[in-house]
């Protein structure tokens, strides 16, 4: 059984946004040279998180939209009391609604993946650099 690891550094310039990190996960798996397996992409960053989806702008802002409505940003919230300025609250909710992983079955050296979609990172809590685990296993 062959394994590969690779950590992923990416950097959202907004507070919040969505980058399509495919090709980059479709790299490490060419690199794995791995045939048949199965690929985890995962965020190492709580304030973010893993999606399969559609990537189409206006879906995101949809999906923003909605994550705002059940997760709103409160600069108020006085939730560390070691850093009172921060809060994060809305973000590590985000995460738990969307999810910090995905799992991807590779088959004949390919990532299976539907006709749309896509691996996307989303970011709740950007400006700085976040990291993301791609662990590929298989023969």
């Amino acid at each position: 059984m062959k394994t590969y690891l690779k950590e992923l550094d990416y950097v959202v310039p907004e507070r919040q946004g969505v980058l399509n990190i495919t090709t980059d996960v479709q790299e490490c798996l060419k690199a794995s040279g791995v045939q048949e397996g199965l690929c985890l992409v995962n965020s190492m960053n709580v304030t973010s998180g893993i999606f399969v989806n559609d990537d189409d702008a206006d879906l995101h802002a949809k999906i923003f939209e909605w994550l705002n409505e059940l997760a709103p940003h409160d600069p108020e919230c006085r939730i560390n009391p070691k850093n009172p300025e921060a809060c994060f609250l809305d973000t590590h909710l985000k995460r738990i609604l969307m999810g910090r992983d995905t799992v991807i079955a590779v088959v004949k050296g390919n990532l299976v993946l539907g006709t749309w979609e896509q691996i996307l990172y989303f970011e709740f809590d950007g400006k700085r650099r976040k990291h993301v685990l791609v662990r590929i296993i298989g023969e």
